[in-house]
């Protein structure tokens, strides 16, 4: 059976469990469509909320019936979605995803901008960086709707061991030495007080006579669970491609990687991927209750549930005076050819407003709108009776380097690919003898190769 056979088969197939759901009177309303799974949304209970939420918006009013069409799962959901678009019958709206699973159809989705402006949207209600993180060029691509603001988590009970106050809560405040002496809080004073809460397996720290790098039971520092781009993204954001087509990777993009070279292999206050993959970091780096601080998304209170200790929050360092925080975010887009880009909208803004706050719920997500932001930290509160300081999370929102460290070029899956491949090397057991700055070089010869193969160039 030939592939076109196939897609013309999953297109009906869709069709027709999509027309056949819907009563005789609700076939004379404007159907939009709502696909689910290509990021997060196919399990069963979250199916059961998102058919409420979707019942809920048709029982509000007589105009538009809202219908669900849910892919197996994440992996089978891309392939079944490109079938609906080649057959050009794509659906109306596609969510919730993350920024790297939109890059997947970059350019399908429509530019929302003009139909805010139709409707009088009241965008201001967010910060600038947090609706420039949904810009596709100068496209409106989304509406702020699932954020996940960068933080620092620390340990507390690692802190009280050293004898070090905790790190700093406001943005703009300073570090508090144990001398009383007030530091910037920044990337230097962090990478001072990790060398301190990274202790050998001897007692020494990182800051004394007869440390050994090699037999490290606890470390001062990590950036976990995220992408190199992310990493670097701490010093400010970056465009991969400028307008001419040019890879020109920033030089304050390099001065992170020679931080973290030497926070590694020199300071020894951050974990390499040999320490990253042993039994000290079980379950994962900062459950393992073996590493005093981590910058983070605030997605990762998902899974703290082994860490036992007190633990807290606090906002990211600054590089020269300014501060980054790196954002994840996941919301839905309206198709570019959707047959009925208002309807869409109109459900879109239901979505994310009216009915977020249940599907906040299944997703385990933080709410991008101000005024649902409080309950959920509300729910995470009552997790987590240790952390005193959500207080720091809604700000951080503001913080959110621009462009966003998941953005669009051409070539990215491949380019995505060869960040991974330097971090790897940064992190591996050959990095120690690693000339950083012929590596970053090469990183950018790499990704200008990849972009002009992908650019035709």
């Amino acid at each position: 059976m030939s592939k076109n056979v196939v897609r013309v088969m999953v297109v009906g197939l869709i069709l027709a469990l999509v027309l056949g759901a819907l009563p005789i009177a609700a076939q004379d309303k404007i159907v939009v469509t709502w696909f689910v799974g290509l990021g997060t949304g196919t399990q069963p209970e979250q199916q059961a909320i998102q058919d409420q939420v979707a019942a809920d918006f048709n029982a509000s009013q007589n105009e538009i019936e809202l219908v669900i069409s849910y892919a197996g799962n994440n992996q089978t959901a891309p392939d079944v979605l490109s079938t609906l678009i080649a057959a050009q019958t794509p659906p109306d709206i596609v969510g919730p995803v993350g920024v790297t699973g939109r890059n997947q159809f970059a350019g399908q989705w429509l530019d929302i901008q003009p139909l805010v402006d139709a409707t009088g949207y009241d965008l201001t209600q967010f910060s600038d960086a947090l609706i420039e993180s949904y810009r596709e060029g100068d496209a409106l691509v989304g509406l702020p709707f699932a954020v996940y603001p960068g933080l620092i988590y620390y340990n507390a009970d690692l802190f009280d061991e050293a004898g070090l106050n905790y790190p700093p809560t406001e943005f703009g405040a300073p570090y508090i030495m144990p001398d009383g002496t007030e530091m910037p809080w920044d990337f230097n004073t962090v990478a001072e007080i990790a060398k301190i809460l990274t202790v050998d397996a001897s007692g020494n720290d990182a800051t004394m006579e007869g440390f050994d790098p090699s037999n490290i039971v606890q470390f001062g520092f990590d950036h976990q669970w995220d992408t190199i781009r992310s990493d670097f993204s701490t010093f400010g954001g970056a465009a991969i491609v400028n307008e001419d087509g040019q890879v020109v990777l920033p030089e304050y993009w390099r001065e992170h990687a020679r931080w973290m070279w030497n926070a590694i292999w020199v300071d020894h206050f951050m974990p390499s991927a040999t320490y990253i993959n042993s039994d000290l970091f079980q379950p994962h780096a900062f459950a393992s209750g073996n590493i005093a601080m981590t910058r983070v998304m605030l997605w990762y209170t998902c899974c703290l549930g082994d860490l036992d200790a007190n633990w807290d929050l606090a906002v990211i360092p600054s590089y020269e005076g300014n501060t980054y925080a790196p954002i994840d975010l996941d919301t839905f887009h309206i198709h570019k050819d959707s047959a009925n880009p208002e309807a869409a909208f109109t459900v879109l803004q239901y979505l994310t407003g009216e009915g977020a706050l249940p599907l906040l719920t299944a997703y385990g997500a933080y709410a991008g709108r101000p005024e649902l932001q409080e309950a959920g930290i509300q729910a995470k509160a009552e997790i987590y009776p240790s952390v005193n300081n959500w207080s720091v999370v809604a700000p951080s929102i503001d913080y959110a380097p621009i462009p966003h460290h998941e953005s669009w070029y051409p070539g990215f899956a491949k380019g995505q690919q060869r960040f991974s491949d330097f971090a790897a090397v940064l992190r591996g057991d050959a990095g120690a003898d690693l000339d950083i700055d012929a590596e970053f070089d090469k990183l950018q010869a790499d990704l200008q190769a990849i972009v002009d193969e992908a650019s035709g160039s």
